[in-house]
C-alpha cells in the first residue's frame, strides 16, 4: 500500500452522508471499507446507517452520533467479529438509507382497465395519479427493504424502483375499482373513497419489503372517447329540454337551409330535407330518452293502425314533387302554384 493510501485511511475518521438528494440508499465511499477504532458515525435525521459485513447485516443505527469503539460495542452485537474489538481496522460497508418521505411519484395505468358498468355495459377506463412512499425506519423493516431491494447496489434512487411499486398500486387500484362497483358516471365523486380503499389493499404489500405508502392520490378516472361523446349529446339533449321543440327546431333548419341553397328542384328538396330533419329529431329524441338506462328486455309495442294521410295517402314531399311538376309543365299559373303550395306545407 503506498504512502498516499496509508494517509488516507488515516485520516478518514467520521463516516457521515451530508447531502443524499434523491437517492433511498447510499453507500459511504470509505478507502477498503476500513472502519477506525474510535470512527464517529454521524446519521442525521431522516436517514438510518446499516453495516454489512461480509455479506451480512448489522445493526440499524437511529439518527444520532456515534463513536465506534470496544466501549461502544453493545449495539455492534450483531457482528460476531467485532467481539474483537477495534485493535486493527475492521472491514465493513456502511450504507445510509433514506426515511424521509419520497414525493410526488406518479402512477397510471398501461393498458384500460375493462369493468362492467351499470350504465354503458362494458366499459374501459384509464387513470393516473401519484403517491408518497418513504422507508419504514424500524430496524426490521429496514433489513427487510435491505435484503428485497438493495442488495449490493451501492446507489439506488427512487426511479430504481418505481416499476415495481407501479406494478403493486395499478393492481391493487383494479381490484378496489372492480369491487367497488361505481357508476361510470359517479366516479369523479368518488376518487377519495375508492383511493383510501386502494391504500388499504396496498400497505400490506408494502409493507412486506420495508415501505409505508404515506399517500395515494387518483387525479383522473378517463372514459373512452366515444363514451365521452355519448355522455356530451346526453347533456346537450339534457339542454334543450322538449324532445318536441328539439323536433320542430331540426325541421325548422331544414327548411331554411334549403331555401338559401335555391335550384330549380328547390321546393321538392326543401320538402325532403324538412322531412327528414324531422324523422331525425324524433329518432334522436327517442334514443336519448331511452340513454344511460339498464338494458332490459321490453315486450314489443301494440301495432296501430295509421292514420290515413291527406292527398289520397302521398306524403308531403310527393304532393309538393307533383305541384312542382304541373307548375314546370305550364299546366298551373304561379298565383294557383304558391297557393297550393302554402296550403301543402301549412298541414305540416
Amino acid at each position: 500500500m503506498g504512502l498516499l493510501g496509508w494517509m488516507k485511511r488515516q485520516l478518514i475518521d467520521i463516516i457521515e452522508c451530508t447531502d443524499q438528494g434523491t437517492a433511498l440508499v447510499w453507500r459511504f465511499p470509505h478507502h477498503d471499507n476500513e472502519v477506525k477504532n474510535g470512527a464517529k458515525l454521524i446519521v442525521r435525521p431522516g436517514q438510518v446507517a446499516v453495516f454489512v459485513h461480509e455479506g451480512e447485516l448489522g445493526d440499524v443505527f437511529a439518527p444520532g452520533t456515534y463513536t465506534l469503539s470496544t466501549q461502544n460495542i453493545p449495539v455492534l452485537t450483531s457482528l460476531k467479529s467485532w467481539k474483537y474489538g477495534f485493535d486493527s481496522p475492521f472491514r465493513s460497508e456502511v450504507y445510509f438509507v433514506s426515511t424521509t418521505n419520497a414525493l410526488a411519484n406518479k402512477w397510471g395505468t398501461m393498458n384500460p382497465i375493462t369493468l362492467r358498468d351499470a350504465d354503458f355495459g362494458m366499459v374501459r377506463l384509464r387513470a393516473y395519479g401519484m403517491y408518497a412512499v418513504k422507508v419504514n425506519p424500524d430496524p426490521e423493516s429496514v433489513k427487510k427493504f435491505f435484503v428485497d431491494i438493495v442488495g449490493t447496489d451501492s446507489y439506488v434512487s427512487i426511479d430504481e424502483i418505481e416499476g415495481h411499486l407501479r406494478g403493486l398500486l395499478v393492481s391493487a387500484f383494479t381490484n378496489a375499482l372492480g369491487n367497488a362497483k361505481v357508476p361510470a358516471l359517479d366516479l369523479a365523486g368518488n376518487y377519495d373513497k375508492i383511493a383510501a380503499v386502494c391504500r388499504e389493499q396496498m400497505e400490506p404489500m408494502f409493507s412486506q419489503n420495508g415501505l409505508i405508502l404515506n399517500q395515494f392520490v387518483i387525479q383522473n378516472i378517463s372514459l373512452p372517447p366515444e363514451v365521452e361523446k355519448a355522455i356530451d349529446t346526453r347533456a346537450s339533449m339534457g339542454a334543450l329540454g322538449n324532445m318536441a321543440q328539439y323536433t320542430q327546431y331540426q325541421a325548422a333548419n331544414a327548411m331554411r337551409e334549403s331555401a338559401q341553397h335555391g335550384g330549380g328542384g328547390g321546393m321538392a328538396n326543401m320538402a325532403v330535407e324538412m322531412s327528414t330533419g324531422m324523422a331525425m329529431g324524433q329518432m334522436m329524441a327517442a334514443q336519448m330518452q331511452g340513454f344511460g338506462q339498464p338494458m332490459q328486455q321490453q315486450a314489443p309495442p301494440p301495432q296501430q293502425a295509421a292514420a290515413p294521410a291527406a292527398g289520397g295517402g302521398q306524403s308531403v314531399g310527393e304532393r309538393l314533387k307533383t305541384l312542382k311538376n304541373l307548375h314546370e309543365q305550364g299546366l298551373i299559373d304561379d298565383a294557383t302554384f304558391a297557393a297550393k303550395r302554402d296550403a301543402i306545407l301549412a298541414e305540416i
